[in-house]
């Protein structure tokens, strides 16, 4: 039997308070939660939607971060316009007496809020938060209604022209926020109303400045106490400081604190990632009752731009090893949750970078968070791009957005500089060639760049300004090279135009012409195909092979040229870039990791180079796994075998055989390997030393497939061949769907295979009818033939066409490399051993320009070869592809 426990009155006097007291504190206190789910939605305009009566049973049901623009992995045109989304918000009783408030973290491009059918506020920006106050509109005793109507169209808010995906919906979280009557200032430009700087720092000591402001919504004054407590990276108390105020009703109070110094702070860095945590509180200071908190990290650390002698950090030279990033990911678009922020910064740190160019606009908060925790200095930029256009509105949006980015993210030691411009001359300049139409074009740029410098300055003072300007030096000769602290170059030398040593040039006249301003390389990247690959890679063949032949080129240079403050790679990831045809139509495929965040061959380079804490041992070749090669006789066929690593000397086994030992040169080992059979495994060892006299045995190794493909076709090995060329092409292909390899194309010689006669030509617009556009996108022009030396009997012959001889927009993001083909139809017969099997042959009148073609047909071979002739009618003769099987 139990006994009942009972506490003496005296006790009960005392315990009764106290839980009235704790009660009370709970209650007061910020609470703050995501509305993410229970959503509808709609695509398209509906504006009885904002009616509380309005019936949106029939709409979709969708949750939070969502974009309706996944049709930008398909259609050039994706939609563009307006989507509703509506759900019911029910309130706790307790939050009668509070303040409540909606947060979207983003919502693409503009948004406009509706809670009961009235109108709680618009907002004009893609990338940035906004926060309203909406207790008046809202009920405590019933549910109540919420509705935004969200536009990507806008053209009066930046970006309105770009090369990427212009994403629609509301792809971030959506807060909902209740504080008491008196709180921090939460509809400050989508911050938290509270700004931490370090105004004194070094090595020896540091100053902690807090300012913010705290809002009044009572009508009766207040009497409240605000405290600040810094606390040490290793959680223990720094110091305190407490302050009373006297608040009147409905007043905005603003407040300034600095801290006495810290002696000897622990200095943040990308290897040492020290944070302080800075806890405001405000409390009533009658009753003591919390009745509002914030807490926000700050590092101590200084640096400097220098234009001789580059970047440097705390006081120390230090090299911008860097990336930039975009957040789309396929096929869900800008629609990531927090975990998928987190997990690419987890990536680009492994990788070993230490900085991250934000591009082309604001981020998520959980990146910037990573970035100050993980250690990754950071270009956060607003997105005005290509051009500026003449627009009511626009130059207000651009710089409302840019307050609001620096208020939001102000309080993240990791960023270093603010940006407001990328590429702004690039479509400027094609589109008005006229001096009188260029002038008033260049005149409007200009007054906005040195409009929003002004701003930028105003609301930091501690960071640099900057702006990335695509390789002319256009940029200096009218004016804009002198207006931020430091200029970014988007560098693509060996790519759209020129060749690889010309990135080098470059650098060394703008060096030369402009020695006192500092320049980080902003962009520079080529792309690559996971299908395509070639022994002799070419600048715009989307190998995988030139992708790293081209990073390889550019990276010593930047570490390198002491001038160069650093770069960041475009890009982290194959990103959607709609207007984009190329190898992989809708995306930007110049990323280290796939779109999936598989990381390619190439990543492993960075992170031999930029890992010097730990050995790196890769074999470059989990992009060629599968791979083929023509084969003389019996002989091995022999293709390279690259390891990336930062180790001195690598050691190559195929199947358990040594290669021998080769020194490492720039990062990179290449071993000529013996292929012959249909499995093999490769492996690599490489000695680490671990310290003085120690070393450690690093391992590595993949199982490759290879399928010779016979340089002399015989009885034996054309049984179960498909011999299939990528005519007018170097590279070979795999396609995703069958897993058949497209053999480079070559020249006919005798008792082989081969072309005869024209030249290579290579289009990068979008082949329809086929996944299997790289094979589309190469030809051979004005081919006389095509010849297999062949044992008699039955073949199926396949011909791959398709005209591109057509003129097509070039995208301006392709630079130099803009189409040079002409419109007319071209018409041609194909002769087979002399029999005619299609005369007068126009593949565009059959299937139409820029799409794919595919004839097969049935041929009887008596003269152990098969001459097969393209005679023109009209125009031009060409072959994009040809595939020979053996039937009988």
């Amino acid at each position: 039997m139990s006994k009942e426990k009972t506490f003496p009155a005296r006790k009960l006097r005392i315990l009764i308070p106290m839980i009235l007291f704790l009660s009370q504190t709970v209650c007061a206190q910020h609470e703050s939660k995501t509305i993410n789910d229970g959503w509808k939605f709609h695509k398209g305009e509906c504006e009885a939607a904002a009616s509380p009566a309005y019936d949106d049973s029939a709409w979709n049901s969708i949750h939070l971060p969502h974009t309706w623009n996944t049709d930008a992995y398909t259609e050039k045109k994706y939609y563009q316009g307006t989507g509703w989304y509506r759900r019911t918000l029910t309130l706790p009783q307790h939050w009668q007496d509070k303040q409540v408030f909606l947060k979207l973290d983003a919502a693409s491009k503009a948004a406009a809020i509706y809670i009961n059918g009235k109108e709680a506020g618009e907002h004009n920006g893609g990338y940035t938060a906004c926060t309203f106050d909406i207790t008046s509109l809202c009920s405590f005793n019933s549910p109540n209604s919420l509705a935004i109507r969200v536009d990507n169209a806008r053209q009066d808010i930046p970006p309105i022209s770009a090369d990427f995906t212009f994403f629609g919906g509301i792809y971030r979280d959506v807060w909902l926020t209740a504080v008491s009557k008196q709180h921090f200032h939460l509809t400050n430009h989508g911050s938290d109303g509270i700004f931490i700087s370090t105004p004194q720092v070094s090595e020896e000591k540091g100053t902690i400045l807090i300012r913010g402001e705290i809002k009044n919504d009572a009508e009766q004054k207040a009497s409240l106490e605000l405290e600040h407590i810094v606390y040490n990276p290793d959680g223990s108390i720094a110091q305190t400081q407490k302050q009373s105020i006297q608040i009147k009703g409905g007043e905005l109070y603003s407040f300034h604190t600095e801290t006495a110094p810290i002696l000897s702070p622990r200095l943040w860095t990308p290897e040492t990632p020290h944070l302080y945590r800075v806890e405001s509180i405000l409390r009533d200071k009658k009753t003591k009752a919390i009745l509002d908190r914030s807490n926000h990290h700050t590092g101590f650390r200084w640096f400097g731009f220098d234009g001789k002698t580059g970047f440097s950090l705390n006081g120390k030279p230090y090299k911008l090893r860097g990336i930039c990033r975009h957040q789309d990911q396929k096929p869900i678009g800008v629609a990531l949750t927090d975990e998928m922020h987190r997990r690419d910064m987890m990536l680009m740190k492994e990788m070993g970078a230490n900085f991250i160019r934000i591009s082309h606009y604001p981020q998520d908060d959980a990146l910037l968070e990573m970035c100050d925790k993980l250690g990754m200095l950071a270009w956060e930029e607003i997105p005005i791009i290509d051009i500026v256009p003449d627009t009511p509105g626009y130059a207000e949006n651009c710089e409302s957005n840019l307050r609001e980015m620096i208020r939001q993210h102000y309080n993240h030691p990791s960023i270093i500089t603010w940006g407001y411009m990328n590429e702004i001359l690039l479509v400027t300049q094609r589109r008005y060639k006229k001096e009188e139409e260029l002038k008033p074009v260049l005149e409007r740029t200009l007054a906005l760049a040195n409009r929003l410098e002004k701003v930028l300055k105003e609301e930091d003072s501690t960071r640099v300004s900057t702006m990335a300007f695509h390789g002319s030096n256009s940029y200096n000769e009218v004016g804009l090279g002198n207006i931020t602290d430091i200029v970014g170059w988007n560098l693509y030398q060996g790519w759209y135009g020129g060749n690889l040593t010309g990135f080098e040039r470059f650098l060394a006249e703008q060096h030369k012409k402009f020695p006192s301003h500092p320049m980080i390389v902003s962009e520079y990247g080529a792309g690559s195909d996971k299908r395509i690959h070639s022994l002799q890679p070419n600048a715009f063949d989307f190998s995988i092979e030139y992708q790293q032949k081209y990073l390889e080129h550019y990276l010593p240079v930047l570490e390198e040229t002491p001038y160069v403050c650093g770069g960041t790679h475009w890009n982290f990831i194959d990103f959607s870039s709609a207007l984009r045809d190329e190898s992989m139509p809708r995306i930007n495929n110049k990323g280290l990791v796939y779109s999936d965040r598989t990381p390619k061959d190439v990543y492993y380079y960075y992170k031999a180079a930029w890992r010097e804490d730990i050995p790196v041992l890769h074999i470059a070749s989990r992009d060629w796994i599968h791979r083929t090669g023509i084969q003389q006789g019996e002989a091995p066929v022999m293709l390279p075998v690259k390891v990336y690593t930062n180790l001195p000397e690598v050691e190559l086994f195929i199947d358990g055989k040594s290669l021998g030992k080769q020194k490492t040169e720039n990062y990179t080992v290449i071993f000529e390997v013996p292929f012959s059979r249909k499995e093999h495994f490769i492996s690599a060892k490489a000695e680490s030393k671990e310290a003085a006299r120690n070393l450690r045995t690093i391992e590595d190794g993949i199982h490759l497939s290879f399928t010779p493909a016979p340089a002399n076709l015989n009885e034996t090995n054309l049984r179960n061949l498909e011999l299939a060329v990528n005519v007018g092409s170097n590279c070979f292909y795999t396609s995703d769907e069958s897993r058949l390899t497209w053999l480079p194309d070559q020249p006919y010689t005798e008792n082989s295979w081969g072309y005869i006669g024209g030249e290579s030509k290579s289009s990068q617009t979008q082949v329809e009818n086929t996944n299997d556009g790289p094979l589309f996108q190469t030809l051979r022009n004005d081919i006389e033939g095509y010849c297999f030396d062949v044992p008699n009997g039955v073949y199926e012959i396949e011909f791959l066409f398709t005209d591109i001889f057509r003129e097509n927009a070039a995208t301006a993001y392709q630079l130099g490399r803009n189409s040079d083909v002409e419109s007319r139809e071209n018409c041609f017969s194909i002769i087979v051993n002399d029999e005619t099997v299609e005369e007068d042959f126009s593949p565009c009148r059959e299937s139409g320009y820029f799409h794919a073609l595919r004839k097969r047909y049935n041929i009887t071979n008596f003269r152990n070869k098969i001459e097969i002739r393209f005679p023109v009618r009209n125009g031009k003769s060409f072959l994009n592809g040809i595939k020979l099987r053996k039937l009988y």
